[in-house]
């Protein structure tokens, strides 16, 4: 294989880490937080607000991520956002106040909102149609892992070494990515200069600021409803306002067109539901092994790690399953199996085996790795190349919303399981199974987007050929 012919695939392993260290820096600090508050001789809760910057600076500049490749080139945005990012990194271990921190962490999310819609844009345009599953594979899997590795790679760090190496191990990582960004990405632009759309960027900022932080808020279970509110009536109001102008501008900072696309549409659609769904599990888990089993943060981490198993295991294997039967079978089949995993959740308990525990979750993860890539390479199968920045970005701002809401929705469900047994100070076993229940009940909702796939949809990214009737 000549370096033509490899570049493609060395674009998106570099890609991949940037998307490790961007997914896992959001939830990297949860196990930390004690041991940081000690530190600034703050409270965990006060700490909580650097998470909460660095989801809010992701959620504004996503947005702009497309239009600031398109002016300045693929390649110097994304090697700018990696400096911004590994910088920002230095910043947040060497902080030692509360206020410093949260300015590194917003530094980090304005690196991290250009990193990864700008760094799919750049494996998109360098990745011939045929090779494009594999080249998703590679981008999608650290995105998965990074959440569920997280909270234990945090606590184990935080424990037995020192919190700020949680950060500053992002060094090396952004300088052999900054290295190897200058050596084969190349410095695409738009030929045509678009004008900077304000009133959009204005619009989608408060949009997704005030519905990110409205999720982040029902994240907390004890936060003012009041305030929750009025965060996500203001974001509803101002999303409204914001489609409205990108279906009228002549050069909108969101491209909506892409949209029309049937097989965008869908994945945005039904893969929305069910990225929200998944992104429970990284949630529930944890506090299912801690407050329902009794087990302590790492222990209740090592469990989860057989999640994060799961999604390694399944990429060697994606691209000849997705050949072999097509987008249309592979996401109804493997929705209803990720539903089935999700609702045997529900079923442990603390006499379960540990093995058929580790072996739940594993089959879990590899449905979810599946449903992932599969989700994220039909978004892009038809879309045009004079499209590709507009969907990326467009895609990128719609995931990130998910993910939120992901939580969001996990704690609203182990809200309604409190509900139905009735209001009590510690959540029981009971609740989580209500909530995974639920969480089930959700996937599957989505499988019904999926059976309005054409059969033969993505088949020149996929290589499947519909059998002809006999």
């Amino acid at each position: 294989m000549s370096l033509s012919s490899r570049q493609p695939v060395i674009i998106a392993l570099i890609v991949a880490s940037a998307y490790f260290m961007e997914n896992l820096d959001a939830t990297v600090i949860a196990t930390a937080l004690p041991h940081m508050a000690a530190t600034f001789g703050v409270t965990s809760v006060s700490l909580s607000i650097g998470m909460t910057a660095y989801l809010l600076a992701l959620a504004v500049f996503i947005p702009i991520s497309g239009w600031v490749a398109d002016r300045f080139g693929q390649r110097s945005v994304f090697g700018g956002a990696i400096i911004v990012f590994t910088g920002a990194s230095i910043l947040c271990g060497l902080s030692n106040g509360l206020v410093e921190f949260t300015i590194s962490r917003i530094l980090q999310g304005i690196g991290g909102a250009m990193m990864v819609p700008v760094g799919r844009l750049a494996v998109l345009r360098s990745t011939e149609k045929r090779h494009l599953m594999r080249s998703i594979a590679y981008i999608t899997w650290p995105g998965l892992a990074a959440p569920v590795l997280g909270p234990a790679l945090g606590g184990f760090i935080s424990t037995y070494f020192n919190w700020r190496w949680i950060f500053l191990l992002n060094v090396p990582i952004g300088l052999l990515g900054l290295a190897l960004t200058a050596l084969f990405i190349p410095n695409y632009r738009e030929p045509t200069r678009r004008p900077f759309d304000v009133s959009g960027f204005v619009l989608s900022g408060i949009a997704l600021t005030c519905l990110m932080y409205g999720m982040v808020l029902i994240g907390q279970l004890h936060s003012d409803w009041r305030i929750t509110t009025a965060a996500l009536i203001c974001g509803f109001v101002a999303a409204v306002l914001a489609i409205r102008h990108f279906g009228r501008a002549e050069h909108p900072l969101i491209d909506l067109l892409p949209w029309r696309i049937p097989t965008f549409r869908v994945t945005l659609d039904g893969g929305s539901l069910y990225v929200v769904s998944v992104s429970v599990s990284p949630f529930l888990l944890p506090l299912l092994f801690q407050l329902g089993f009794g087990l302590n943060a790492f222990a209740a981490g090592l469990l989860v790690l057989a999640y994060a198993a799961g999604n390694l295991g399944m990429k060697t294997v994606t691209t000849p399953i997705l050949k072999r039967f097509g987008f249309r079978k592979v996401m109804i089949v493997n929705g209803l199996l990720t539903a089935g995993t999700i609702a045997l959740c529900s079923l442990l308990s603390p006499d379960t085996p540990r093995a058929l525990i580790m072996l739940v979750l594993l089959v879990g993860g590899l449905c979810r790795s599946m449903q992932f890539t599969s989700i994220n390479t039909l978004a892009f199968a038809d879309v045009p190349p004079v499209r590709m920045s507009s969907a990326s970005t467009f895609f990128s701002m719609v995931q990130q919303m998910t993910i939120g809401l992901g939580i969001a929705f996990g704690a609203i469900a182990l809200h309604v399981a409190v509900l139905i047994h009735g209001n009590h100070a510690q959540l029981s076993l009971a609740d989580f199974r209500i909530a995974f229940l639920l969480v089930s009940a959700l996937v599957l909702f989505s499988v019904l987007y999926f059976i309005g796939i054409e059969p033969d949809a993505g088949r020149e990214v996929s290589g499947h050929t519909r059998t002809a009737p006999r």
